[in-house]
């Protein structure tokens, strides 16, 4: 595995690649990697010939006041599980290499960036864009993978791609659960023991909310509303419990049949996020 931390090195190993004719697959990571970074790996490998993983601890998608400085990073252990998992490259450049002195310049999808977590998160989407939008240009994938776990941001991910005219495909897979039904995080860190048992609480609020679709009740507004009260009891402080559509994030119509049920809570030091989507 190639580990590259400057630009000429990786362009160089993309062209040797590419006069090769081999495809090249990418996945953009944060680090601290866990079974669901792996899964993606190996949707990756299926995709196309070589694989690449970014770890870059984004700056510009949090806030003031948000966990930059104390998000885990384990590049180490990173490296080994991505070289156990047969990855060709791992790109980890510096802040320095992704945003170079007195850059102004940056991408934003409105609407999409402003629902949802974009309340509670002023500028984070607009962050991950232009980042996502500077690491494309830097590998020059010909797809990427993410994870569903985040929907809005893979929603707006795909509507950049599409907006921007930009050559590539975009998967999402599934989420990787542990067996409580709790979505891997990297955040999933900040748990404790009985947070962490407790915060199972998360999925099983989106599956009654599926159940209730399911059965044809379609007072949103009921449905979100039960499931907020359910977690505030069980000790969550609710960002939102919200059903939308799941192409646009819009609030559906009573005669939609496409849904994401989209839940973000925090739990002593975490804010977990998570969500199902189901089409009827």
């Amino acid at each position: 595995m190639h580990v590259i931390e400057s630009m000429p090195k990786l362009r160089e190993t993309i062209q040797n690649w590419r006069s090769a004719d081999e495809s090249i697959a990418f996945v953009p990571t944060m680090g601290n990697l866990h079974d669901g970074h792996i899964c993606l790996v190996k949707e990756a490998k299926k995709v196309a010939d070589r694989v690449v993983v970014s770890i870059f601890v984004n700056p510009t998608q949090f806030s003031p006041g948000e966990d930059f400085d104390a998000y885990p990073r384990t590049p180490e252990d990173d490296a080994e599980k991505l070289r156990m998992a047969g990855v060709d490259a791992l790109f980890m450049p510096s802040v320095e290499v992704v945003y170079p002195e007195n850059a102004k310049s940056f991408v934003e999808v409105p609407g999409l960036s402003d629902e949802l977590c974009g309340k509670f998160r002023p500028g984070h989407f607009r962050g991950v864009a232009t980042v996502v939008c500077k690491l494309f240009n830097m590998v020059l994938p010909d797809v990427a993978l993410f994870g569903e776990k985040d929907w809005q941001q893979l929603t707006v991910i795909r509507r950049m791609v599409a907006d921007l005219n930009m050559p590539l495909q975009i998967i999402g897979v599934p989420t990787v659960r542990e067996t409580s039904g709790l979505a891997m995080s990297s955040r999933n860190a900040y748990l404790s023991a009985e947070e962490a048992r407790l915060a199972a609480v998360l999925y099983q609020t989106l599956l009654a909310a599926k159940a209730a679709l399911q059965a044809g009740n379609r007072n949103y507004a009921a449905i979100e509303q039960a499931q907020c009260e359910r977690l505030s009891q069980d000790g969550f402080k609710v960002d939102y419990f919200a059903i939308r559509h799941s192409h646009d994030l819009l609030i559906p119509k009573p005669e939609d049949r496409d849904f994401a049920i989209l839940v973000a809570a925090r739990l002593g030091r975490a804010r977990l996020i998570d969500n199902i989507t189901l089409s009827l």
